[in-house]
């Protein structure tokens, strides 16, 4: 039997030990923001992917934070520990590493802390955290650590390696949504990774699986745990259909792989992208590209918002409404709408204006525009892939 029938499905559950061949800054040097076009080999894997789908990534949490924790816990790192469904114990340093999330700690923890502190100072001011009335004020203790804060603050509670462990939340793979077309790119898949770095409490906080594949993984020798996981999210079935997709910062990332895959299969769907983010100059994200493709015919129509460019700012919602009669237009002709990104505050404010552009520019009362936009949703002509 050829050896490649013979190889394991990679999944969740199996995934797949595959190579990052690029890390490339795709902002400026003058940028507040540093996105990264990463490139995962996937020769081997039999994994497939189509436009639309996510990469699933499983991070390994810095070392620094892995040995400070050792540390302050007293033990070797070679401590036995057993985690939930695991068949043997494992050498905690493995557990802390890739297996267990070190970030937000929980009202569990404040409690076995209290109740194993020996210092007057400490056990006081974590029972003032138990009172009934500082929920409040322990969600915002809590909210500016992470585990390893406690352990620091509160030294005189000292915690066996199981006891600390079992405190932990399983470390969750990462999903990002796919950057490229397998059918130009068929071995490997692309992603736009926003890497996440803020300070709080003092400390440096990073984005674990973000930081893990900018600054801690090795070109072509660090073997990386993915998998694929498939979406119902991706461009129009049918090849005549027009796109609208709005993707401001890394939303833009399932676009760049729907424009390539419509290019590829010939659609003659007309493309239309809304792109946003601070600054031209610094964070346009594939600007070349999407030159070309505009050159090429490929992109009908390119809206783009930069919010830092200008006093006022102005954002991929705004370019929406300026342009609100020829969106309309194509709707109405039958095109399909698609956002791209954060939840709380663009996604919200681009079905807003989906909604007021329906209702002004089709004459439709707000109850009528909302059963309109309902409708697109079940004919699946509006799609969101949003976080």
């Amino acid at each position: 039997m050829p050896a490649s029938l013979e190889a394991p499905t990679h999944s969740k559950d199996n995934p797949f030990p595959a190579l990052v061949t690029e890390n490339r800054r795709l902002n400026g040097p003058a940028s507040a923001k540093d996105t990264r076009h990463i490139v995962v080999e996937l020769s081997g894997s039999g994994l497939h992917y189509k436009a639309g789908d996510s990469l699933g990534v499983f991070p390994v949490n810095r070392p620094s934070e892995v040995s400070e924790i050792i540390e302050r816990l007293g033990a070797s790192g070679d401590d036995p520990v057993t985690l939930p469904k695991a068949v043997a114990p494992i050498p905690l340093r493995i557990a802390l590493a890739d297996r267990l999330a070190l970030s937000n700690p929980t009202r569990r923890l404040v409690e076995t802390l209290h109740s194993r502190a020996t210092a007057p100072d400490e056990r006081s001011a974590l029972a003032g955290l138990l009172q009934p009335d500082s929920k409040d004020a322990l969600e915002r203790f809590l909210g500016e650590r992470e585990f390893v804060d406690l352990l620091a603050e509160f030294p005189s509670a000292r915690l066996a390696p199981q006891e600390f462990a079992d405190h932990l939340r399983r470390l969750m793979p990462r999903l990002y949504s796919v950057a490229s077309s397998s059918k130009l790119f068929p071995n490997e898949v692309h992603l736009t990774v926003a890497v996440v770095r803020y300070r709080t409490n003092g400390r440096d906080r990073v984005g674990v699986c973000s930081t893990y594949l900018a600054d801690r993984v090795e070109l072509n020798r660090t073997r990386v745990g993915v998998f694929v996981a498939h979406s119902h999210f991706g461009p129009p079935e049918g090849s005549a259909s027009d796109a609208i997709m709005v993707g401001p910062g890394t939303g833009i990332a399932p676009f760049r792989a729907f424009v390539q895959d419509r290019a590829a299969t010939g659609a003659t769907g007309r493309n239309w992208l809304f792109f946003g983010d601070q600054r031209r100059s610094t964070d346009y994200l594939y600007e070349e590209e999407w030159s070309g493709h505009l050159a090429g015919g490929r992109l009908a129509r390119l809206d783009t918002a930069f919010s830092r460019d200008q006093a006022g700012k102005i954002y991929v919602q705004d370019r929406l409404r300026e342009n609100a009669a020829e969106v309309w237009a194509w709707i109405a002709r039958g095109a399909h709408f698609y956002i791209c990104g954060d939840a709380k505050r663009m996604a919200k404010d681009v079905d807003q204006a989906l909604h007021d552009i329906v209702a002004g520019q089709g004459g439709m009362a707000p109850a009528h525009a909302a059963d309109f936009v309902k409708q697109m949703k079940k004919d699946r002509r509006y799609q969101r892939d949003v976080y």
